[in-house]
């Protein structure tokens, strides 16, 4: 049985890969014009989303990953630069009005990208629980504990975006705007971080 250590590793190492507090200012910025329902639903689904994607990446990612030869560097570097095409949009891109982005096909976009994947659900994450649930070296009980430690992580995740709603009272329209373009500057830093670690790491395999 996986032991109350190996627990609190695989916590910290999930939350380290999923980054709650990290996901806030993306939603922040993809909610700016919704109401409050709306945001508590893009929240809800973001996070069921994600629990999706990454429960297939436990069950059969491992399958997958060996099957097409794939590896954390590739990972690392299309995140990066998905994450960094979204960052752009965040700086330069203008908000969109309450009423449109109200709209069934608008909540549920913003809730599978780019909250869900790959802000949530990022290629680290993804890789990350492929790795704790290794077929070859872990037993099922300690799957499903991994996939438990998940779980939680996913639902601190939520809390955390459904608390994002009194700071967007707090900071209105205008500060929502300014705040987006701020942390679009750094989400595009840490996209463009992501490709050179991908980068660095693939010709270190190379090597």
């Amino acid at each position: 049985m996986p032991t109350l250590s190996t627990i609190l590793q695989e916590f910290i190492t999930l939350w380290v890969v999923i980054d709650p507090i990290g996901t806030l200012p993306v939603f922040l910025a993809v909610t700016a014009g919704m109401g409050g329902l709306a945001r508590k639903r893009v929240a809800v689904r973001a996070v069921l989303t994600a629990f999706v994607v990454l429960m297939f990446f436990l069950v059969a990612g491992q399958v997958v990953l060996e099957a097409l030869g794939l590896g954390l560097p590739s990972f690392q570097i299309a995140g990066g630069i998905v994450l960094f095409l979204f960052a752009l949009t965040m700086i330069f891109g203008d908000g969109k009005p309450a009423r449109e982005m109200e709209e069934e096909g608008a909540i549920g976009a913003a809730s599978v990208y780019p909250l869900a994947i790959p802000s949530i659900a990022s290629p680290g994450a993804m890789l990350s629980v492929v790795l704790l649930t290794d077929n070859d070296r872990f037993s099922m009980a300690h799957q499903a504990m991994t996939s438990a430690v998940m779980a939680v992580v996913l639902g601190i995740t939520l809390v955390i975006l459904l608390l994002a709603g009194p700071i967007l009272r707090l900071i209105g329209a205008s500060g929502a705007a300014i705040v987006s373009r701020i942390m679009g500057i750094i989400l595009a830093a840490v996209a463009v971080d992501a490709v050179l670690r991908g980068l660095v790491a693939f010709f270190t395999t190379l090597g």
